[in-house]
């Protein structure tokens, strides 16, 4: 990790409540200095774990709002670990922060649950950002990789659905919840949709927190899923 502005980044927490993180890595060092950079950058550090199985448990206890999250774990896979965390508290982001950028691991990790996907040559002030916007709600992937996951958003949309004969009726969304809902699916972040829209950060979490409440979904890879299947993604 690249050394970092502390200092900036805790004056920018200055009068809100800081952001609860919780660091899982297998490797001591690799996860004292991860933890340390995050707390030099004004986060709050409630929790590390160095397995599956410690990590599940720790979580629970202590209920970060971010995880960071390594795959490859002893005693329970962090896939695993995503799914049975984000099962349980839907309002929980998930950053894997991994060595491995092979589509395959990617694609598994946000399937579990997982928010975003960084690799581990990413900067530290890269990772502090990541750590930010996931906290937010924002998807966060290392360049290259957000392209393929919504790839795989549209693969599985084109696939038959199965049949449904009562499918309850489509809740009913406002025009600017579909609007917002048009470029989530884009792949805007909320800033993005934000300055698009000439509207604030706040009122677009508010939009999609709506929207999910509507639609019975838990969080934006949900989202996301179901705006692309609606061919929201080509509107």
């Amino acid at each position: 990790m690249t050394e970092m502005t502390g200092a900036t980044e805790a004056a920018q927490q200055a009068g809100k409540d800081p952001i609860r993180v919780m660091v899982v890595d297998d490797h001591p060092m690799w996860r004292d200095a991860v933890a340390r950079d995050l707390a030099e950058a004004g986060f709050d550090v409630v929790a590390t774990a160095g397995d599956g199985e410690q990590a599940v448990r720790r979580a629970r206890a202590v209920s970060p709002e971010v995880l960071v999250l390594d795959l490859n774990l002893p005693a329970k896979p962090g896939v695993q670990v995503c799914k049975e965390l984000v099962g349980a508290d839907a309002a929980l982001r998930v950053l894997v922060l991994s060595a491995s950028g092979e589509h395959a691991d990617v694609l598994e990790a946000v399937k579990s649950g997982a928010t975003g996907y960084l690799v581990k040559s990413a900067s530290t002030e890269e990772l502090i950002d990541a750590v930010r916007r996931t906290a937010a709600g924002d998807p966060v992937f290392t360049p290259g990789l957000a392209g393929l996951v919504l790839g795989e958003y549209r693969r599985l949309a084109s696939e038959p659905a199965p049949a449904a004969g009562d499918e309850p009726r489509a809740p009913q969304l406002t025009d600017r919840e579909t609007e917002v809902l048009r470029l989530v699916a884009k792949g805007l972040s909320y800033k993005q949709i934000a300055e698009r829209l000439v509207i604030s950060h706040r009122t677009v979490q508010n939009h999609v927190q709506n929207t999910l409440g509507k639609l019975q979904l838990h969080n934006r890879v949900e989202l996301v899923r179901y705006a692309i299947e609606r061919g929201l993604d080509d509107a």
